[in-house]
């Protein structure tokens, strides 16, 4: 198990729970890369006591485990729910080091280390229609520097989460607005316009929406609207009209 620097939990400011790791320099950027990659690792292990159902299916093949619940994995049995989609998220904090150092950190960060932090495209039968993300086996990480924190502090616009070119606050930095509720929406979507408009289609009747004959009209001489499923007028809808 990795063990983070400090654990922060400040759920009323919608951080349940965040790792901070605290580099001052003395570690180089690939050490931070094996960092995370332990994070990722430790957020998909079971507990000791897990049903052995779920421990024979992890074993049954690599990414088995990418089908457990978190509820039932080992780091939910020491942490609360973040109430994000993914793992436990970890931030990377820099200290006393140079900007073109910190920029240098974070590129090795995005590029090594993109299969822990990165989310992946939903596996959907709309796939031009749906441009969500899967974030639920990503680590979300964010970065940001002790002169920033010092500075504007935790609250302000000084985080930046991998993947991102913005600095935000660190609650917007976690939260996944191209996740899971876009997905929800882009799926309901695509499956809505698929659907035959026939299915959706008021059924139109002759007796209703035909217009009324003259008096002098006879039943054979007149052609009755085919009813939308394309299904010949029955004799008796003819008579309606009458």
């Amino acid at each position: 198990m990795q063990r983070a620097d400090l654990v922060v939990r400040a759920p009323e400011a919608g951080v349940p729970v965040l790792l901070l790791e605290i580099d001052r320099r003395t570690e180089d950027a690939h050490d931070l890369v094996q960092k995370l990659r332990r994070y990722w690792e430790w957020g998909r292990l079971l507990p000791k006591d897990a049903d052995k159902r779920t421990v024979d299916l992890v074993r049954s093949r690599p990414d088995a485990i990418e089908h457990v619940d978190h509820d039932k994995r080992l780091w939910r049995r020491v942490y609360p729910p973040t109430g994000r989609e993914g793992l436990l998220p970890v931030a990377f904090v820099f200290a006393d080091t140079t900007e073109a150092k910190v920029a240098n950190t974070i590129a090795v960060l995005e590029e090594a280390g993109r299969r822990y932090w990165a989310p992946r495209r939903y596996d959907s039968l709309y796939e031009k229609a749906v441009t969500a993300r899967d974030y639920r086996q990503a680590v979300p990480v964010v970065v940001t520097t002790l002169e920033q924190l010092t500075e504007h502090g935790a609250d302000a616009a000084v985080w930046r989460r991998l993947g991102r070119t913005t600095e935000q606050t660190l609650t917007d930095a976690l939260d996944n607005l191209d996740g899971d509720v876009l997905y929800r929406a882009q799926e309901a979507r695509a499956d809505a316009s698929s659907r035959p408009l026939s299915s959706a289609a008021p059924t139109l009747t002759s007796r209703h929406c035909a217009p009324k004959p003259p008096r002098s009209w006879k039943p054979s001489a007149v052609s009755t609207p085919a009813s939308p499923s394309g299904a010949a007028p029955s004799s008796k809808a003819a008579a309606a009209g009458s």
